[in-house]
């Protein structure tokens, strides 16, 4: 794209990428695909005819829709030969991401594995309405279907969403206490400090992906959690560091072994502990986070 910089198809193009980049993440969950989804957004977008386009940011974000539902169909298939759980790559953000409630939410690892659980079309719907406000004659345009129908999707896909994500938002103060916590009793191997931060149905979810040893399935209850964590993570003492960052546009920590980036550690909070650890291992996701990505909604 870069040999291209002064073709306007392509200045448009660069214009929108934020936020094509943003609807295409949060529909597929994985930066890497969302980087070709764009690649293959914007090899459609040049052959177009600017002068036949009155909207260029819906006709972009209505190209870039289609691609990454296509891109969702093949990802499901590969989900199911995934190595243990799958959770969304994280990305380093900038710092108007986490300022942005709004957009901070939208991309957590909370709701995104939310997301997880819709069909393709209920995850694009839900994502083109209820994230970025597109209008329901514009998301009908973008999936061929009709007002009415995309109507029904977005109802369904809320009220499955709604039933799932936290009751309420817990301000970023309050998640950052509970992680400050949750960071000192990992570094001091204290499992009283992490029984005192972790809620009593905690659940622990760990993506090594088959490259790096984790969790292979879910692990429900604090006691269990908290073992693990001292039991792993805590097991070569003077060698484990646990930085504070902010992924997806939330406080989360970046773990180190030996000075080695291990892995990301991002959480869940309601009403002041932590309900949600979502440690992601896998060294083929861990490529954001060493320089950060620009999200938008508009």
């Amino acid at each position: 794209m870069n040999d291209h910089t002064t073709d306007p198809s392509t200045e448009i193009f660069l214009a929108h990428r934020n936020l094509l980049f943003t609807v295409a993440y949060e529909m597929l969950g994985s930066a890497a695909d969302a980087e070709d989804v764009l690649q293959e957004s914007w090899l459609r977008w040049v052959k177009v005819d600017l002068d036949r386009v009155s909207d260029r940011r819906a006709y972009l974000v209505r190209i870039t829709t289609r691609q990454a539902l296509n891109r969702l169909r093949t990802m499901a298939r590969r989900k199911e030969s995934y190595v243990g759980s799958w959770l969304p790559e994280p990305l380093l953000t900038t710092p108007d991401v986490a300022e942005n409630v709004e957009l901070a939410e939208s991309v957590s690892m909370a709701l995104m594995l939310v997301l997880e659980t819709l069909s393709p079309t209920e995850r694009a719907v839900f994502v083109l309405r209820e994230t970025f406000d597109f209008g329901y004659d514009e998301i009908a345009a973008a999936l061929d279907k009709t007002p009415a129908a995309v109507r029904q999707i977005a109802s369904r896909a809320r009220k499955h969403v709604d039933a799932r994500r936290p009751r309420e938002v817990v301000s970023p103060g309050v998640i950052r206490a509970a992680l400050a916590s949750f960071q000192r009793a990992v570094e001091s191997r204290d499992i009283q400090g992490l029984l005192d931060v972790l809620a009593p149905e905690v659940v622990l979810v760990g993506d090594g992906g088959g490259i790096k040893q984790a969790v292979l399935r879910p692990i429900l209850g604090a006691d269990k959690v908290a073992r693990l964590i001292i039991g792993g993570l805590g097991k070569n003492p003077g060698e484990l560091t646990a930085a504070p960052t902010v992924v997806n546009g939330n406080p989360a920590l970046l773990i180190r072994l030996d000075g080695e980036i291990d892995g990301v550690m991002a959480i869940r909070v309601d009403d002041g502990g932590i309900t949600g650890l979502y440690y992601v291992r896998n060294p083929e996701k861990l490529t954001r986070i060493r320089s950060e990505t620009s999200l938008t909604l508009r």
